[in-house]
């Protein structure tokens, strides 16, 4: 790897493109290295992680309108796939739809470092485009591999939730990378493709924050879309603002670091195979990441704690991320609220870890249910918990090392009696150095799990086996990645107001 050092420039500066972050990027998607096996593999699982939360989602309401919304978009030639229906669209529009499908239950792989990431966000806009220009499997494993990378890369070496802006400015970068990859474009095209993005999906953190809406699971699905049309317009020979993160007027000048600031961005040399997808992980539990341990610490507390009407207090003592996104640090009285959306609740760990201490489960539903929600004894112990931040476990967030990086808290649980109990868990159960690490099997299991509602078992072996193989996809046999729901299911759908489509 090479750190590649991104700072502001003046525009009288003898600044070559060479020296761009965009063309640095550029220049990795256009390498034709190959695809290490073990990056291979992990990305069959992830979309194997992707169709299974989509499945999970398929009827709900923001969910149906994005779909509704794509099936206004029939394509005229080729196509892209909008899961669970039949037919072909406007792959920008495919993308969208499926996009929200992936994101909604906040339910599917992460990466976390200086920023957060969702990077299966990137497969959607590169399997639509995909199957709409008849690309082979072998491809589209390449393009991810480079989406995937771009992505972590990026994350590792910019933050951009210190400056409140929302993590999908990375994603318009990494997907248009990826798309560069996949369609074996030139360093020239994918540059302006990138800058196009980056410029285009830069917008504040407000998504996730006070009072979460829908438009959270909307907001990766727009850059998704934003990144197709991108790649679009540079294809036809359309330029980019540039240089896009380092120029005067640029992104880190006046939406991040200032004019002085600088930030280490490592990115594959020649040569050097896209490993980055390994990295990351998925989720057991469908919940904002950083409670993803916090689950099974609550689970594992069960027993010590006994009743939980004995408990006084508990203090989540966290990292500095998880403190000010899920915790008390944010300052959101919503997170408190027991009629709170599900995207609120899903970012307060407080509630989560209320309800995974009485529960001893926890459910991508019935978890969020208006009346699990607003049971009594359960707004009484939410009450009861707070979160601080913990310097040592803000260290632990930001170890170098992937093998020593923490996520998770150390729980004090004060009980009426004056009686003690502590416990904590670095990492999930199902994060890589977990105690049930997930693979092949475990995202298989999620799959049906999660498919078996509303997919028939027939539709379901066909697609893992389709996956399975989908480096011997020859071009123009991508949709067969496409996943039919029972039209019963889609039946009991919401029903969606017309709009201007």
């Amino acid at each position: 790897m090479i750190k590649h050092i991104v700072r502001t420039r003046r525009s009288a500066d003898d600044f070559p493109r060479s020296e761009h972050l965009a063309q640095k990027i550029a220049e990795v998607a256009a390498d034709p290295v190959a695809v290490p096996e073990e990056t291979a593999e992990m990305v069959r699982n992830r979309i194997i992680d992707n169709a299974a939360v989509s499945a999970a989602s398929v009827i709900r309401r923001p969910v149906t309108v994005a779909r509704t919304q794509a099936l206004a978009h029939p394509a005229v030639d080729g196509g892209a796939g909008v899961f669970g229906v039949a037919g072909a669209f406007s792959p920008e529009w495919a993308a969208w739809a499926n996009g929200v499908a992936v994101r909604e239950l906040d339910y599917h792989d992460t990466f976390l470092a200086a920023e957060y990431s969702h990077p299966g966000d990137n497969i959607p806009a590169l399997v639509a485009v995909g199957q709409h220009l008849g690309v082979s499997g072998v491809d589209l494993i390449r393009g991810l591999a480079t989406a995937y990378e771009i992505q972590i890369d990026l994350v590792r070496g910019i933050s951009l939730h210190k400056h409140k802006i929302d993590h999908v400015a990375h994603l318009g970068a990494s997907a248009a990378a990826g798309l560069g990859t996949m369609l074996r474009l030139d360093e020239e095209t994918i540059y302006h493709a990138v800058g196009q993005a980056v410029h285009l999906t830069t917008a504040t953190r407000q998504s996730r924050k006070g009072s979460i809406s829908s438009w959270k699971a909307f907001a990766p699905a727009h850059a998704g879309k934003i990144a197709i049309e991108a790649v679009d317009r540079a294809m036809r020979g359309e330029g980019a603002p540039s240089p896009i993160w380092e120029g005067e007027d640029g992104v880190i000048a006046w939406l991040l670091d200032g004019p002085d600031g600088a930030y280490e961005v490592p990115l594959p040399e020649a040569g050097e195979a896209k490993r980055a997808i390994l990295d990351s992980y998925t989720k057991e539990h469908s919940a904002e990441y950083q409670s993803q341990a916090p689950i099974d610490l609550a689970r594992r507390l069960r027993d010590r704690i006994g009743d939980t009407a004995q408990i006084e207090s508990i203090v989540l003592r966290t990292s500095n991320h998880t403190h000010i996104v899920i915790g008390t640090g944010s300052n959101d009285p919503q997170k408190f609220d027991p009629k709170a959306s599900r995207e609120t609740l899903d970012h307060s760990v407080m509630y989560i870890f209320t309800v995974a201490l009485q529960d001893g489960v926890w459910h991508h539903e019935t978890s969020y249910a208006p009346e699990r929600a607003g049971r009594a004894d359960t707004i009484e112990l939410w009450n009861k918990i707070s979160t601080v931040e913990d310097a040592e476990w803000t260290e632990r967030y930001h170890n170098p090392d992937p093998e020593k990086r923490a996520f998770g808290a150390r729980a004090v649980v004060t009980l009426k009696s004056g009686e003690v109990i502590t416990d904590e868990l670095a990492v999930a159960d199902a994060h890589p150095q977990g105690a049930r690490p997930f693979a092949r099997k475990q995202y298989e299991g999620k799959f049906t799990d999660l498919a078996a509602p509303v997919i028939d078992s027939a539709e379901q072996d066909r697609f893992l086996a389709t996956v399975a193989d989908v480096a011997e996809l020859p071009a123009g046999r991508l949709g067969e990645l496409n996943i039919l729901v029972r039209p019963e299911v889609l039946a009991t759908a919401p029903v969606i107001p017309n709009g201007i489509f």
